[in-house]
Parts: C-alpha cells; sequence; structure tokens
C-alpha cells in the first residue's frame, strides 16, 4: 500500500472524515502533519500544493487535494487503485 500523508489541524471536521474514509479503504498508518501546531508546515504545504485549507492529502508521490477530492475521487473508484499503486510486472 501507498504511504499516505495528510496535512491536518486537530479540530477540523474535514480532517477527520478523510481519515475516516481512508481507514474504512484500509489505511492504517496515516502521516499526519498538524499545521496548527507546527505553522511553518503550514507554509511548506502551501508551497507544494498551492492551497491553505487542510486536509491536503498525499497518496504516494500524488497530491490528492482535500477531502471533497478525496471524496470524488472514491466515488470515480479511483482510491483504491490509488492506494495500492502501480502494478509491479513480475
Amino acid at each position: 500500500m501507498q504511504p499516505v500523508k495528510m496535512y491536518t489541524t486537530a479540530v477540523c471536521p474535514f480532517c477527520i472524515r478523510a481519515k475516516q474514509i481512508l481507514l474504512s479503504k484500509g489505511v492504517h498508518a496515516i502521516d499526519e502533519i498538524r499545521v496548527d501546531m507546527h505553522p511553518q508546515e503550514r507554509v511548506h504545504m502551501m508551497q507544494i500544493t498551492g492551497r491553505r485549507t487542510v486536509p491536503q492529502i498525499f497518496i504516494g508521490d500524488t497530491h490528492v487535494g482535500g477531502c471533497d477530492d478525496l471524496m470524488a475521487l472514491d466515488s470515480r473508484g479511483g482510491l483504491i487503485p490509488l492506494l495500492k499503486g502501480p502494478a509491479v510486472a513480475g
């Protein structure tokens, strides 16, 4: 499974929902970066995503976006394949 990184804050309901969605898909480890506790991380998040709001979700090297983007990806059937990563020929 691809690594998942999420920029969050403690009280963000969209962050909580995104984590619930990922857990329901079998993600057991999320590298959670709390931008409310580490303001320099928000600056970094904004530099790499062009967005200010949380959550900002990365699966592997792919920037998924926020919670709405995650839900849209899931409804299109793209979340599970992205979490599984590229198929390895063998």
